[in-house]
């Protein structure tokens, strides 16, 4: 879809100027597919079709869902009794990153994706990161130096919480769910698993997509239109 390209183009570009990017979107609005097939498509740049081009280099990314998970488990924490210091899921992606690129031959992306809401309670850190000097500094006083060609994702449904301190320190690219709207998924799933299963054949298939295009948008617009107070749990049209 020429949106969705349009957003991947924009996500490479905001890249290549800032460290910090949050991808801004719903539930299905294609934040992940975003950035995987920006990922897929640097390597393949370079690995495949040999591009000269230096901004197309492999990649390589780790997911992790800072929400999910406490400060000690994300940055790291130290032991009570015996004072060890354990260092934390994120702190151990970065030092791992920061590692590997300095002892890399070809300047390859590394990208840490913060997959969940950003909040005071867990992005504050993540501030001097952001900023100039890219240095992640822990609680036990440890600083780890990251590299220019490593990146900092944050892909979150929205800044509500967010304070002006680290929107302003990351660029952003704002994924419009009516543009990629619920049929690229249906498209998908007749392609990927239902043809490869063999559950359909090419009749069925068409048959399935006028069906859908015809009944579905039209109820899911009543239905939106005969809710009259906000729904207890929000939903999208996937």
């Amino acid at each position: 879809m020429p949106a969705f390209a349009t957003k991947v183009i924009q996500l490479f570009d905001t890249f290549n100027v800032r460290f910090g990017v949050m991808i801004v979107g719903p539930t299905g609005g294609g934040k992940s597919t975003c950035y995987r097939v920006l990922g897929h498509s640097m390597t393949a740049l370079r690995n495949e079709k040999m591009s000269t081009d230096s901004r197309f280099q492999e990649v390589r990314y780790k997911v992790l869902n800072p929400k999910s998970i406490t400060m000690g488990e994300l940055y790291g924490e130290e032991n009570v009794d015996t004072k060890e210091w354990t260092d934390g899921l994120a702190s151990k992606i970065i030092r791992k990153f920061a590692k590997d690129d300095e002892n890399a031959i070809n300047a390859r992306r590394s990208w840490c994706v913060f997959d969940g809401p950003v909040d005071a309670l867990w992005i504050e850190n993540m501030n001097t990161v952001l900023d100039d000097n890219m240095t992640l500094c822990l609680a036990n006083g440890e600083r780890i130096k990251l590299k220019w060609s490593m990146r900092m994702l944050f892909e979150v449904q929205d800044l509500a919480v967010a304070s002006p301190a680290t929107v302003s320190r990351c660029g952003m690219v704002y994924m419009t769910p009516s543009e990629l709207g619920w049929k690229p998924y249906l498209y998908s799933w007749i392609k990927n698993f239902a043809f490869a299963k063999e559950l359909l054949h090419e009749e069925s298939a068409t048959a399935l997509e006028e069906m859908f295009s015809f009944y579905f948008e039209e109820c899911w617009t009543k239905l939106k239109a005969h809710v009259k107070d906000e729904e207890p749990m929000p939903t999208v049209p996937i």
